[in-house]
């Protein structure tokens, strides 16, 4: 059966193939669901120290590991190189108190291929051959301040001369409930090394919390020296067999709090969760002598390796009993690897360059081992569970506590399942995009999911992440399903009309909150708050404003007339079948015009500036007074989001929306409309926030390398700013930013984001979408100097197409093998075994490219995969036309 197969089996629902995925999160300690504090503190109540004794409430955790879609059951990884002080079992970084760029994963691991089924997944963790630093990597960071990079795990040395070990996890499955499991461990170094092996398989505890009235076994039912089968029973998910080759050990134990350790409480049992590391590290395993039943159970092999050896292990997890012997699991594997290979080259042909394919296949596997499982009940998290102390008074008054409706439970594409392991409403608009290319169905499921009655808000409101669910973040979702409509209609060569009435009616909910809530003067122009770019301005846009003002945002402005286009655009294509839609249609086209009509004409203190060719937010103050805030930023490139064409073929089928749309133009003539709509009569028609003379304006500061334009992108702050310290004072407080280009030296949101320099890819992607729009339009007739003030114009096609080389160029070897991506880490170089290894970070360096934040944040930065897709062999170079 071929992946395409198994895909469409499964949304048939003929087969369960997504029953068992990637879904086991890579951080469940330090989130805000495990907290259950007085003051809100999610990194000091459940440390990374506590994470290996102590059990979780919402999910489980855990290295290279797979499991079932409610993760009732989870399989993954445990190592020990016999110098560790613990075994690694999870990876491990800095909490945000300790980094001092806030929190950080301090591992190299490295998704190497998924498919959308998950019939085939592979992933690399690089484990030293020397002790783990955690003192080290905490002491260095914590003393380093915020201009100072941090300590990263390759700075200790540890992996110098080849002194580690690769270990491949691959999994690969028979049929939807049967995996067959291969570790491969590899001593890429020149002198032996031992290594401690234990695959690990356990149930997630939910007996302890009242919410199981049976509590589950895994029972060890045949031993030989061929093997070990281990019978599972699960009240909820039925039975499992899990078979592997003959272990030095086979140990047992309860996935139960070590109340000893954590809370100095007498234990009733030895058998806790942590039981394993006083097995293997003590090398005591007497006192699990003679177990045979638990719910958490480990085998352990002890392998020593000499410099370049290698060694396999083969295990298998299936539903049901398999025919003998269980462990010939080769072909599965092979054939597995052979339909993936096939898959992604009927796909996404990189247009036979193996470097693209590289980072496309790199993109898409992080995009799809991000998959996690997430579960949180509000009132269950607010009030606590039965049997179980109540959570503390306070928490009723604190964090979320007006989202007591939300219960979400379902598997959902994380920005990145360490440091962001939660859904965030935007982010995942944004990885829908290049997940529609492979699996459209789960991509269109992503969008619909986060607008379900059990995650929006009855008012409207989508949640925006778990920290704090109240947060505004841009009302990207509306295009986000275009952009996924139109990918899976190339795909399938028909539209999904239903998915768009679908998520219409809930999007129309959305608007409403938006129109109801952030435009406080009722003039369409909004404010929304930080609106995702965290400090991109001089103050937090979220808190309370200086001076006790309000602040009108060009870019809350700008996402609302490209939620009007968007929402219009979709009634349209909905109308062409169902004529009833046109009338809404031109309900969001009016409202579209009247956002861009405020924008572009509030008088000498609006938004735009004549003088500087630039959109600017504006400070309006008790007293009246009105302050432009002079920030050349990505907030005032947003207005070029807002723009839209409409084909001859649909203005021919809605009649009426096009019989309405003249009307409106004539009546509102001299206003400035005309500046908004281009159209000819019987050809496309093209709606703008940016007019087009000014277009030209803004396209000349973002295309200057002196400003925006970087070589990985453009910048989320002019470099101007470097020179040009920009200062505001309000009611005798001062107020600044200067550009930066890497990290964050502030210690807002955290202190670990920064868009105040960095390239960042959602924001570069939605440029590059508007500017073919345009270019399509005028058919060339526009284009750009690019460099700014360089002898080159290209169209914006070109210009388009070059933006996406040089973010394509961010993950591309040069002449030494260095990719920009990699920043100073040249063993990604020198190293045969890191030299095909991609990282997929969070942003990116405005001068360098280094990759910056998040370093498996392949959510949003996986959209170098459609660029890759539409741009192909034009971003290997650069081919500008001369003028």
């Amino acid at each position: 059966m071929t992946e395409q197969q198994r895909l469409e089996a499964h949304y048939q629902g003929n087969e369960k193939w997504l029953t068992w995925g990637p879904y086991l999160s890579e951080r469940q300690w330090g989130t805000v669901r495990e907290d259950y504090s007085a003051d809100g503190n999610a990194w000091n109540y459940f440390p990374h120290d506590h994470a290996r004794s102590r059990v979780y409430r919402w999910g489980e955790d855990g290295l290279a590991g797979i499991s079932d879609d409610l993760q009732r059951m989870c399989f993954a990884l445990a190592l020990w190189n016999g110098k560790d002080s613990i075994l690694k079992e999870r990876l491990f970084g800095l909490s945000g108190p300790e980094g001092n760029h806030a929190e950080d994963v301090k591992e190299l691991y490295y998704y190497l291929d998924n498919t959308p089924s998950h019939a085939y997944m592979k992933y690399l963790y690089k484990y030293s051959h020397h002790a783990y630093p955690y003192g080290q990597i905490v002491h260095t960071n914590h003393k380093r301040n915020k201009h100072e990079p941090e300590f990263e795990l390759l700075d200790t040395g540890i992996f110098d001369q080849g002194h580690y070990f690769d270990v491949f996890v691959t999994y690969a499955k028979s049929s939807w409930d049967d995996i067959a499991i291969e570790i491969e461990v590899v001593n890429r170094g020149e002198e032996e090394a031992d290594i401690w092996v234990i695959p690990t398989l356990w149930y997630r505890n939910l007996w302890e919390f009242g919410r199981m009235a049976q509590k589950p076994s895994l029972t060890a039912s045949k031993q030989s020296k061929q093997g070990f089968e281990v019978h599972g029973r699960h009240p909820e998910i039925g039975e499992h067999y899990f078979w592997g080759e003959k272990p030095d050990y086979l140990l047992f134990t309860e996935n139960e709090t070590n109340q000893e350790k954590v809370f100095g409480r007498k234990n009733p049992h030895p058998f806790v969760k942590d039981a394993f590391h006083r097995a293997v590290i003590e090398d005591d395993y007497d006192f699990l002598k003679g177990r045979k039943s638990g719910t958490k159970c480990g085998a352990v092999y002890h392998v020593l390796l000499e410099g370049g050896e290698s060694r396999k292990f083969k295990f298998r997890l299936s539903g049901q009993p398999v025919p003998a012997p269980p462990l010939q699991i080769d072909p599965i594997l092979s054939l597995r690897k052979k339909e993936a290979d096939a898959f992604y080259e009927s796909m996404v042909p990189s247009y036979g360059d193996r470097e693209l394919a590289n980072i496309q296949r790199q993109a898409f596997a992080g995009l799809l081992w991000n998959k996690q499982y997430y579960n949180l009940d509000i009132p269950s998290w607010l009030d606590g569970d039965p049997g179980q102390p109540p959570p503390p008074d306070i928490r009723k008054q604190g964090r979320n506590i007006h989202w007591r409706y939300l219960n979400n439970e379902d598997i959902i594409s994380m920005p990145d399942k360490w440091e962001y392991p939660w859904y965030a409403a935007w982010d995942l608009a944004f990885h829908c995009v290049p997940l529609a290319m492979i699996d459209p169905a789960f991509a269109k499921n992503q969008l619909i999911l986060m607008m379900r009655e059990w995650y929006m808000h009855p008012n409207g409101q989508i949640p925006a992440y778990e920290w704090n669910f109240s947060d505004v973040n841009p009302p990207v979702q509306a295009w986000a399903a275009l952009k996924v409509y139109e990918i899976d209609k190339q795909k399938m060569g028909r539209g999904d009309i239903h998915f768009l009435k679908r998520i219409f009616q809930k999007l129309m909910l959305n608007f409403t909150w938006w129109v109801n809530r952030k435009d406080s003067n009722g003039n369409n122009v909004f404010e929304g708050g930080f609106l995702g770019l965290d400090n991109i301005g001089v103050f937090d846009r979220s808190a309370e404003l200086p001076g006790g003002g309000h602040l009108e945002q060009a870019d809350g402005t700008s996402w609302m007339a490209t939620y009007s286009l968007n929402m219009m655009q979709m009634a349209l294509e909905i109308a062409v079948h169902d004529d009833t839609f046109e009338d809404v249609a031109t309900k969001f086209f009016e409202h579209f015009i009247y956002i861009a009509e405020t924008l572009n004409h509030m008088g000498p203190d609006g938004l735009w500036d004549e003088e500087d060719g630039f959109y600017y937010d504006q400070l309006h103050l008790p007293d009246g007074q009105r302050v432009s805030v002079k920030v050349r930023s990505l907030v005032g490139l947003t207005p070029l989001f807002a723009v839209c064409v409409i084909p001859q073929a649909v203005q021919e089928k809605v009649p009426g929306f096009m019989e309405r749309l003249r009307w409106f133009l004539d009546y509102r003539q001299n206003t400035g409309v005309e500046n908004l709509i281009h159209h000819k009569e019987n050809e496309d028609l093209l709606m703008a926030m940016v007019p087009r003379h000014r277009l030209s304006q803004l396209l000349e500061a973002m295309l200057d390398e002196h400003e925006f334009l970087s070589i990985g992108g453009i910048r989320s702050i002019s470099k101007f700013h470097a020179q040009h310290y920009y200062e505001l004072e309000i009611a005798g407080e001062k107020y600044g930013l200067r550009y930066e280009p890497g990290e964050s030296s502030t210690y807002l949101f955290g202190g670990n984001s920064n868009w105040r320099g960095p390239v960042w890819f959602p924001m570069n992607y939605m440029l590059i979408q508007a500017l073919y729009l345009y270019c399509d339009f005028f058919d060339g007739e526009s284009g750009a100097y690019l460099p700014t003030g360089s002898p080159y114009w290209l169209n914006l096609t070109q210009v388009a197409d070059e933006i996406s080389r040089r973010l394509i160029h961010l993950f591309m070897p040069d002449h030494t093998g260095q990719r920009p991506a990699h920043g100073d880490d040249t063993i990604y170089a020198r190293d045969p075994y890191f030299k095909d290894l991609i990282l997929y970070y969070e942003y990116f360096h405005g001068d360098t490219g280094r990759g910056i934040g998040a370093n498996h944040q392949t959510g949003w930065t996986g959209l170098v995969a459609e660029l890759i897709d539409r741009a192909g062999w034009k971003t290997m170079v650069k081919i500008p036309d001369r003028k």
